[in-house]
């Protein structure tokens, strides 16, 4: 019994028993019809939130105060400039690939120049170099929405044993982080700054350069959700990536990563992922209106995060 009883001391498990819930509300809803297209579509959706909020997970992970908030634009330039350059053409998905990935790179590195050299709190740095990567993907699409090339399109929307490629996609990088965080030695100074910055420092951690790696990391994977997302959807909008805000941040909080930093849950990430989704589905089912399922959708977020906070103190 107490070790079956294990289980709910850890913090992912909350997300997961979460989604399974509103997952069950809604099939009840609909008497079961649906119920495998239901689940393909959360894995489809799901799939771009996890991959955002594994980078935000690694931000988070610094401590208090550390945050991405230009994860959103990044990800429409990054789609933008990735699709203008492969301009519809048949055998330039790793070209546009590329491109996307520099656009990562590049807006990763302009966070660390403004964090670290010019010393901004890093939620003002990457909201307001947010603005500055918003306008050039309005300057560089100019109103144009350039479809992904067909066979790349095919990739996005298409499965491989049941399971959406873009799911495979994500679950692949979930693995590579899980193994960095778990097994590397940049992993363990990750965790180490995270819970003292002061002690990782005197320890011989260099946390400034962590610190920088993480930011650009995060750029790079809400580049790669971005290519994935214009490709899924038949093209880059330039408001593609505005959910993506606060869900990068949700999914951190819900799937059982500290706020305080120091510990990070790849696994959680999933489970809140799958029940973000689920919960928007659900109130659709139930006929909410917009408003109505923001506010819906916060309350249950809340209920969600004080419920397992206490649970975990209690056990």
């Amino acid at each position: 019994m107490k070790n079956s009883m294990q289980i709910f001391t850890r913090p992912w498990i909350w997300s997961w028993l979460a989604a399974g819930l509103v997952f069950t509300m809604t099939l009840l809803l609909t008497k079961g019809q649906g119920a495998g297209g239901l689940a393909y579509a959360a894995l489809s959706f799901g799939s771009f939130a996890a991959i955002v909020g594994l980078g935000q997970m690694l931000v988070m992970t610094l401590g208090p105060g550390n945050v991405d908030l230009s994860i959103p634009a990044t990800m429409t330039l990054a789609a933008t400039l990735g699709l203008k350059v492969m301009n519809s053409e048949p055998g330039n998905a790793m070209l546009g690939l590329g491109v996307a990935l520099l656009a990562g790179l590049l807006t990763g590195g302009m966070n660390v120049l403004l964090i670290f050299l010019l010393r901004l709190p890093p939620i003002i740095a990457t909201l307001a170099a947010s603005l500055v990567y918003q306008s050039v993907a309005i300057w560089s699409n100019r109103g144009l929405r350039i479809k992904p090339p067909e066979t790349l399109a095919d990739f996005a929307t298409g499965r491989l044993i049941g399971v959406p490629n873009v799911a495979w996609v994500a679950l692949i990088l979930s693995i590579i982080i899980w193994i960095v965080l778990e097994r590397s030695l940049w992993g363990r100074w990750l965790l180490a700054s995270g819970q003292n910055l002061r002690a990782a420092r005197l320890a011989g951690v260099p946390v400034q350069s962590v610190r920088a790696v993480t930011y650009i990391v995060v750029a790079i994977l809400a580049s790669v959700a971005g290519y994935l997302l214009a490709s899924f959807s038949g093209g880059a909008a330039l408001n593609m990536g505005s959910e993506y805000l606060l869900m990068s941040i949700a999914v951190v909080v819900i799937g059982g990563t500290s706020v305080a930093g120091g510990f990070s849950n790849v696994p959680g990430i999933w489970g809140a992922s799958l029940f973000m989704f689920l919960v928007v589905s659900m109130l659709n089912s139930y006929g909410a209106g917009a408003g109505l399922r923001m506010v819906l959708t916060g309350t249950i977020i809340i209920f969600i995060v004080i419920a397992a906070s206490s649970r975990r103190g209690r056990l």
